[in-house]
């Protein structure tokens, strides 16, 4: 089939009856459900966009074995122009959400081509396995399906590994063997946008220890597959709010959700990994799985970031205090902030690694330090603008004050901003911002970037020892190569 149509997604979705629970109740018709319908329309939009003649070439190509049109998200890279393709194709998507939705369908699209592309990690493992992956690879492809994943285990005892856990199954685990597959019970998270989704792949960060053995699994399903349970976390906002009054809150919910897996068959031909602790904590670094995505998450992160500082910028001319020195020192460190991060994804992408796979890889030094730096540099920016926004951030009235005439004189002098600010830009910006920074949708936002790929912490600690490992201190060495000198001549001056 190739590229879908907003339509077409949502069509699929309406065909399928996923076991999802909201506040308490069963959702039985997704598109419908009112806080669930924006968020829909702008995953159609997405959609839309590979139909468009203004994106069509940038982010869609020729799939060279179906000879059907394909998301660039499932193209293979071998050369700088194939990155520049998948650039071009996380920028349009970001940009037509401000990089408020961490993931759209490129996002674990891309992560399934790297694994296609690197099976090969698999079959000194199981050769089955191996083409398992491959084939869902196409699956997915030909039919433009759109997933989510849950790589998490329930936040119970964080100190004691899975096996270890009161109760055998609270982590997703192997169950037994059957004729048709592999029956799995436990839980997983952070599904993001599961209830929207087609499909949900499955697998884990590195960490599996002996004893770890049923939990060491990787595999795919269909949203709906009997005994799955999706349990979505409280709405930040119920769906019915004014999109004039909350234009981002009312458009950009990405609901997150708990996935329960009761007894699910997951078919043998739908399972890329099994039993194998070795194999599981070698999948994501050995595949590139983490890697060539964390090009789509700078890429999302640099709009996100460069949406809040120019939100903030705007808040700070409207009321005219960017005139001061500690105003715009502020706003100064937010534009070198993004500036730091467009210049790394620009490095990455001349500073690639090639696999043995022939695979183009953006360069692990400059995404790594995006994803060290994200989890900074936009909580700074949320806390700038709630600073220069104060108490303006807490007065603004609703879209149907500004427009009562009774109200109307009222609003336009009492709300205007500088000089040339009407009461109507001022308020509508105002409430821009609040969604960023004030609103809950707005501090999940803030909290999922601080997590977005794990624990910050961790992370930088990864990525030390990473850097300890090839770094070889030279410069250290070379100064201390004067008292070598003074051992060998036995003079403290050094011959030029």
């Amino acid at each position: 089939m190739g590229i879908r149509t907003g339509a077409q997604y949502i069509k699929g979705l309406k065909s399928r009856q996923p076991e999802i629970w909201l506040q308490g109740r069963r959702v039985t018709n997704v598109c419908e459900e009112a806080i669930f319908r924006q968020p829909i329309l702008e995953i159609a939009k997405l959609y839309d966009m590979q139909h468009d003649e203004e994106y069509q070439e940038q982010i869609t190509h020729i799939c060279e074995e179906t000879g059907e049109r394909v998301n660039n998200a499932f193209l293979v890279v071998k050369t700088p122009a194939d990155l520049q393709a998948r650039r071009a194709l996380y920028e349009a998507y970001a940009r037509a959400t401000f990089g408020l939705m961490g993931r759209t369908p490129d996002f674990l699209n891309v992560v399934l081509t790297s694994l296609y592309h690197n099976a090969s990690f698999l079959e000194k493992y199981n050769p089955q396995w191996a083409e398992n992956a491959r084939n869902y690879y196409k699956h997915v492809r030909d039919n433009d399906l759109f997933l989510t994943h849950a790589i998490i285990n329930p936040q119970n005892d964080r100190s004691k590994s899975s096996h270890e856990q009161q109760d055998m199954y609270t982590h997703l685990g192997a169950v037994r063997e059957t004729e048709e597959g592999l029956i799995v019970r436990g839980a997983k998270m952070l599904a993001t946008l599961a209830p929207i989704t087609d499909e949900v792949i499955i697998y884990s960060f590195p960490g599996f220890k002996p004893g770890d053995e049923r939990y060491a699994l990787a595999f795919a399903l269909p949203i709906d597959t009997p005994g799955l349970r999706i349990i979505c976390r409280e709405p930040m906002q119920d769906g019915t709010r004014s999109v004039y009054d909350h234009p981002l809150a009312s458009r950009f919910e990405e609901m997150d959700a708990v996935l329960v897996f009761d007894d699910v068959l997951v078919p043998w031909d739908r399972l890329f990994l099994y039993n194998n602790v070795e194999a599981a904590n070698g999948l994501y670094p050995q595949t590139g799985i983490g890697q060539q995505p964390a090009h789509q998450t700078g890429v999302r992160g640099l709009l996100k970031l460069q949406f809040a500082t120019e939100v903030t910028m705007r808040l700070a001319d409207s009321i005219g205090v960017d005139v001061f020195l500690n105003v715009q020192n502020d706003l100064g460190e937010l534009a070198q902030s993004l500036e730091s991060i467009r210049a790394l994804l620009k490095v990455a992408e001349q500073e690639y690694d090639i696999l043995p796979s022939g695979e183009l890889m953006p360069g692990y030094v400059p995404l790594e330090t995006i994803r060290g730096l994200l989890p900074k540099v936009y909580p700074r920016a949320i806390e700038v603008m709630q600073i220069i926004g104060a108490g303006g951030l807490l007065m603004s009235p609703t879209d149907s004050d500004m427009e009562h005439p009774d109200l109307a004189a009222d609003m336009q002098k009492y709300y205007a901003g500088r000089e040339g600010i009407s009461g109507t830009e001022r308020v509508r910006l105002f409430k821009l911002a609040w969604d960023l920074c004030g609103e809950a949708f707005g501090q999940r936002l803030l909290q999922y970037e601080r997590y977005y790929t794990g624990d910050p912490l961790r992370k930088r600690a990864i990525f030390y020892n990473n850097f300890k490992r090839v770094h070889a201190c030279s410069l250290v060495d070379e100064a201390l190569s004067v008292y070598q000198a003074k051992a060998e001549t036995g003079s403290e001056t050094i011959s030029q």
